[in-house]
Parts: structure tokens; C-alpha cells; sequence
């Protein structure tokens, strides 16, 4: 027990130091010559080293001890970063978070980190400038093969140098996939699997990330160093199904010199490319990084305590069953109508009330622990695509419940790479427009209300809307009536619809409507929305809505039949009672007049097929007006109950997949009342 306490400990400190390493580091790029971001790294790396050998992870300490070795060469003026070392220790961070990552999981933490210690141990050397990897007359990165793949840059030529004189095998390794091959992505995925349990890649092209979303034609290249022989590797490669051919190369310093003589003409853009910052955004730039990094990472001694997440849910499943009989007091203390029994109940329910804000407090965490990633991913992905980007983050201490923040990383690394990739154009092309080198992103985060919202927003070149409305009516997505219609914003909305593209649009990195749709699935599966403005040259921003939380909400509960539902009023647009005569059949579906509009009109009780549901007496019908988006929807109920805070349950394990349903809750009076899921009633 007392183990799984350090244990925890170890990998709540772990992610900290990586975290502020990782910041350092860009600071770092931006200013090479401020020693005492140096040594801020340094003691980040010191702490770590000292506390997985205390827990017995070797790997992590050996190869924490060796970027040690570095920095404190750097920190004592023996040694000038540049870009080489940069790559290096950044690469040493990831193979740091990919160990703790397998430390979470149940893993031992161990890896082969033997091609990044040879590369460290040759900075430390010195040895790593004598292969000429870093000087301006060789190339930073080549083309290998006939296929036009695998460029490796400065880090990767370097391990792979590094990997021949330390007597490994390193091998250029070309596979090539039947052409009648259906799941092309899910066989490369096999054959990363034999690759990694054999040795470690250094280099894929495409990268994994496209081979992944089977963004390649029928071959992908891997330039890999292995610890088995090759003719084992080759056979266990090929025992993978609808693998047609593989090609191996073990390669040697003489094989590797050719393939960098091949190619001496690739442009030295990428070296300068982060460095090359604007000097007057600087200092505006380090101070606002100050507050987050000033304590290297660590939380400040004595003002915050660490709790298990379960222990929050827990609480969370008390206080809602609290919220149960506090409504159910409500609703005795109004029968009886005792004074005593009403003021005591009226006490208890403000003590709940501010109760229940400190609960829901207590599971709000800030934005920053997904924003913290972002940084380093746009510095990478800006990198790939040779275009200067700045990030500027703002609200990162904006408060999210736990729930929603787990879920909404994703969503956003789509977005910001798509606003990298899309958006922001070339440096070329952004000087000869007349605007900065240097492209903007802006990531915001504030609240509104019930509400958390997120924007990015990038000075890029906007959304094509002709090209956009041309390519919806190609695809079918709009009629020729519909698109006579349409505005200016609507159309920009149309980058939503799913499996959307525009053909020059599409890259490596993202493509704008390609996966789109997905965000736009996932956020409002959280009860969210997003929307995109856009303007011809000025640029784009994505907006996203959210719930502050998930697991308390505010709702109108209705009666179909005998039985109660409870609506979320986030998606509530209005209540109202519609005379029969006003409900029209258009093609056999029900529609009614709705504020200049005809929206479609849902029988709620048919739908769930409710018992007793008597919605066809009387002269009038009522109605909720529910949204999803800018599309709107009205559902038929028999009576409106009142509106009132509910505690969502989930219906467990066997209940699962339900049309339209997202949860249950309990009632005053212990009655069970489903929660409609209002975004599965709008196609």
C-alpha cells in the first residue's frame, strides 16, 4: 500500500518536472543565451534522476543523467545550444514521457533509450560536430529511395551515425502492401508492432500518425535501429497477411554518406525556423511563461493537497444522493406545512447549496493541464511544415470539471494543427501579401455564464467560401434551392458536414473538413457546440462552447404518459402551447411555423413508445423548442413539471447505447426520470 503511495507520488512529480521542462525548453529557443532557464532544466532533470532511482526505473535515470551531463555544460558556458542539442533533449523528453506514460499503465518503465544516450554522450564528447551533421555545407536532412521518403533530419542522421559506431544494427527497411490490401492501416499498424518489440524506430515516412489514418499510397519506409538479425526481422515482417514485399538495407557509414552526398541541394530552412523569432515579441513573450515556471514545475510547499480522483466521485455520488432527499424534504415540508420543519428545511437547503458549489469546485480543474501541450506541439508541427507560428495563450486558469477537460484534448490538437496547417500560410506567401513572417494563434479560454468557451484564432488566409459552397454542392451536402439561400456564415458551418473536403485543402499535417466532422461530434457529445467565423485573407476562429460540468445540471422536467423525463436547459430554446391546426404534414413528417421558420415536430411519447401518452387530446399541443447548432427541433409533451437541478447517473453497464437517452436521475418523490439526449433527435 505504502509503495502504490510513492508510486503515485513518483508520477504526479514526474509529470510536473517534464511538464516545465518542456516549457523551459521553448523559452530556452527563443532566448539560447539565458542561462538561468538552463539551470531551471537542469534541476528539473536532477529531481527526476534522483527520484526514479529511488524507485528502481533505471532507464529514466540513465538517460536523465545524461541530458544532466549536457545541460551542466551549457549552464557553466562550455557549450552553446543550437539546433542539433535542441532536437535532442526534446526527443530525450518524449521517450521520458513514453516511459512514465508505460509506468501509469502498469509497465516497468523500461525502454531502449540506448540511440538518445549515444547521441547525448556524443554532445558531451563533442564528437557530434566531427561527422560534419551540423554544418552548413551538409544538408540537414535528405531524401532517401526512389519513392522520395524518409528525410531525415539532423537528430535522426545523428543516431543513426551514432547507432553504426557503437557496433548496432541500424537498417533502411521499405514495405510494401498488396495492392488489393482493404485495411492497409490496420497491417502497418502490425507491422510497427513487430518492429518496436525488435528495436526502436527512428524515422517513418509518412509519418506513423498518416500511415495511421492510411494517408499513403501502398509502401512506407522505416529507417530502424534493431537488436535482432535482419533475416528474422524480414521473415516476421512478411508473416504479417497482405504484406507483399519487404526491402532491408543494412546501412553502414559508407551507405549513409552516399544517401547524404545524394542530396545536397534540400534548403537549411528548418535550422533557423524557431530561433528566427521576432526580438521585440520576446520579452512580452517570457513573462507571461514566468508565473507558470517560476517554481520549476512544483506546486507551492503546504497550500495544496493531492486527492485520488475517486475519492472526488465518491463525494460527488454522496452529495448527489444529499441533493435527493433535500428535494424530497422540500416537497414533505410544503404537504405538511409546519413553519419550524419549512424554515429548518429552507436552512438546510442553502447549507446544500453552498455545499454543492464546493463539490462541484472541488472536481474543476484549470485548462492549463491541457493547454501546457500545445506549445510544444505547434513548435513541432510548424517545424514539419517549415512556417513560423507564434502561440499566444491567454485564460489558461479558466476552470473546467475534471470530466469534460479528459475529453476535450483531442478535439483541440485537431483543431490547432489544422489552424498550423490551413490557416497560417508559407513565410513566403505571408511576406508577399505584405503580413509578418511570423504567423498568430491565438488559444483563449474564458467563461459565459453556465459556460466555458475556447477560441482559435489564427491571421491565416480564411475560408475559401466559393470553393467551400462549390464542393458542398458537388458532394450532394446542398441542394441548388438551399444554396441560393445560404449566408456567408452558414457556408463557413459547411467545413462541419461529415466526410467534407476541398481537394487543395488536404495534407500530411490535418485537412480542413477532413476529421472535422469528428470534433465536431465529440464536442457536442460534451454538451458543447462549436462554431467557425472566417474572413477571405484575414483569417479564421473556431469557437467552442461548453457545460462548466456534467455531472450536476440544470433541467425541465416534463411528463409523457405516466412517466417523467428531464430535458437539459442548456438545449432548451423555449416552452410554448401550438393549436392543433398550426401542425402540418410535409412528406408524411409533422412541421410546424416556428419564428419565420418551419422546423420539424418530434412526437416525443411515440418515439419512446410511452403507455398512456395522451398527446392527441385536447386543442392544443405543448412543446419544447430544443437546438443543436443552428439547427432546431420542437418535442411534443403532455405537461410541464417545472425546472430544477438533477444529479446525472449513468444507467450502468447493461443499459447502454439507448436511443436519445444520456442518463437517468432520482426524483423527490424516489421516482426515476430519464435524461433526454436532445442532440440524437436532430439529424
Amino acid at each position: 500500500m505504502e509503495m502504490n503511495q510513492y508510486l503515485s507520488m513518483f508520477i504526479d512529480e514526474s509529470r510536473d518536472h517534464l511538464q516545465a521542462m518542456n516549457e523551459h525548453l521553448l523559452s530556452l529557443e527563443n532566448s539560447p543565451d539565458d542561462i538561468s532557464i538552463v539551470q531551471n532544466i537542469f534541476r528539473s532533470a536532477h529531481t527526476l534522476k534522483g527520484m526514479s532511482a529511488t524507485m528502481g526505473f533505471e532507464d529514466i535515470a540513465s538517460l536523465t543523467h545524461e541530458m544532466e551531463n549536457v545541460l551542466d555544460l551549457v549552464r557553466n558556458h562550455k557549450l552553446q545550444m543550437d539546433s542539433f542539442i535542441f532536437d535532442c533533449i526534446f526527443k530525450s523528453l518524449d521517450s521520458l514521457e513514453s516511459m512514465v506514460e508505460d509506468i501509469i499503465q502498469g509497465g516497468t518503465g523500461q525502454a531502449d533509450v540506448n540511440h538518445i544516450v549515444t547521441a547525448l554522450k556524443s554532445i558531451v564528447s563533442g564528437d557530434y560536430l566531427k561527422g560534419g551533421t551540423t554544418s552548413q555545407s551538409t544538408s540537414a536532412a535528405f531524401t532517401a529511395g526512389s519513392n522520395g521518403a524518409a528525410e531525415l533530419d539532423e537528430f535522426q542522421f545523428s543516431i543513426l551515425q551514432q547507432t553504426i559506431e557503437a557496433g548496432m544494427t541500424a537498417i533502411r527497411i521499405v514495405v510494401n502492401v498488396k495492392e488489393d490490401c482493404v485495411l492497409k492501416a490496420a497491417r502497418a499498424y502490425m507491422v510497427f508492432n513487430v518492429l518496436e518489440q525488435n528495436g526502436e524506430v527512428i524515422k517513418s515516412s509518412p509519418a506513423v500518425e498518416d500511415i495511421e489514418q492510411e494517408k499513403f499510397d501502398r509502401s512506407f519506409t522505416v529507417y530502424y535501429v534493431s537488436h535482432i538479425a535482419p533475416e528474422l526481422l524480414e521473415k516476421e515482417i512478411l508473416s504479417v497477411s497482405e504484406i507483399e514485399s519487404v526491402k532491408l538495407t543494412v546501412l553502414d557509414q559508407e551507405k549513409l554518406s552516399q544517401l547524404m552526398k545524394g542530396d545536397a541541394t534540400v534548403p537549411q530552412v528548418q535550422k533557423q525556423e524557431v530561433t528566427d523569432q521576432p526580438a521585440k515579441e520576446e520579452p512580452a513573450k517570457a513573462e507571461a511563461k514566468k508565473p507558470a515556471a517560476s517554481g520549476g514545475g512544483a506546486p507551492v510547499g503546504g497550500r495544496t493537497i493531492r486527492v485520488d480522483i475517486e475519492r472526488l466521485d465518491t463525494l460527488m455520488n454522496l452529495f448527489s444522493e444529499l441533493l435527493i432527499d433535500r428535494v424530497r424534504l422540500e416537497q414533505l415540508a410544503s404537504e405538511i406545512r409546519k413553519s419550524e420543519l419549512s424554515e429548518t428545511v429552507e436552512h438546510m437547503a442553502r447549507v446544500s447549496s453552498d455545499l454543492q458549489n464546493i463539490v462541484l469546485k472541488l472536481r474543476m480543474v484549470p485548462v492549463d493541464t491541457v493547454f501546457n501541450r500545445f506549445p510544444r506541439m505547434i513548435r513541432d508541427v510548424a517545424k514539419t511544415l517549415d512556417k513560423k507560428v507564434d502561440l499566444i495563450i491567454t485564460g489558461a486558469d479558466t476552470e473546467l470539471d475534471r470530466t469534460v477537460v479528459d475529453e476535450i484534448g483531442d478535439p483541440l490538437v485537431h483543431l490547432l494543427r489544422n489552424a498550423v496547417d490551413h490557416g497560417v500560410e508559407s513565410t513566403a506567401e505571408r511576406i508577399s501579401i505584405g503580413k509578418s513572417e511570423t504567423g498568430t494563434i491565438y488559444l483563449r479560454a474564458f467563461h459565459s455564464g453556465n459556460h466555458v468557451f475556447i477560441e482559435i484564432e489564427e491571421d491565416g488566409r480564411g475560408i475559401n467560401r466559393e470553393k467551400v459552397l462549390n464542393k458542398a454542392l458537388q458532394n450532394g451536402v446542398l441542394t441548388k434551392e438551399q444554396a441560393a439561400r445560404i449566408t456567408e456564415e452558414e457556408i463557413d458551418q459547411l467545413i462541419f458536414a461529415s466526410g467534407f473536403s476541398t481537394a487543395d485543402k488536404i495534407s500530411d499535417i490535418s485537412g480542413r473538413g477532413v476529421g472535422l466532422d469528428v470534433v465536431k461530434t465529440k464536442i457536442e457529445s460534451l454538451g458543447g457546440q462549436v462554431h467557425v467565423h472566417s474572413k477571405w485573407g484575414k483569417g479564421s476562429k473556431f469557437s467552442v462552447q461548453l457545460p462548466l460540468t456534467l455531472s450536476i445540471i440544470s433541467a425541465m422536467l416534463v411528463r409523457l404518459g405516466q412517466e417523467k423525463y428531464a430535458i437539459p436547459l442548456s438545449s432548451i430554446v423555449e416552452t410554448m402551447a401550438v393549436k392543433r391546426e398550426q401542425v402540418r404534414s410535409v412528406h408524411g413528417n409533422r412541421m410546424i411555423d416556428y419564428r419565420n421558420s418551419v422546423i420539424p415536430l418530434i412526437p416525443l411519447g411515440q418515439l419512446f413508445d410511452v403507455p398512456g401518452c395522451g398527446e392527441e387530446s385536447g386543442t392544443e399541443t405543448q412543446i419544447v423548442v430544443i437546438r443543436k447548432g443552428e439547427k432546431l427541433a420542437a418535442i411534443t409533451v403532455d405537461e410541464f413539471i417545472g425546472q430544477q437541478e438533477i444529479v446525472l447517473k449513468s444507467l450502468g453497464k447493461y443499459l447502454t447505447n439507448l436511443f436519445a437517452v444520456s442518463g437517468a436521475t432520482i426524483l423527490g418523490d424516489g421516482q426515476v426520470a430519464l435524461i433526454i439526449d436532445t442532440n440524437a433527435l436532430i439529424k
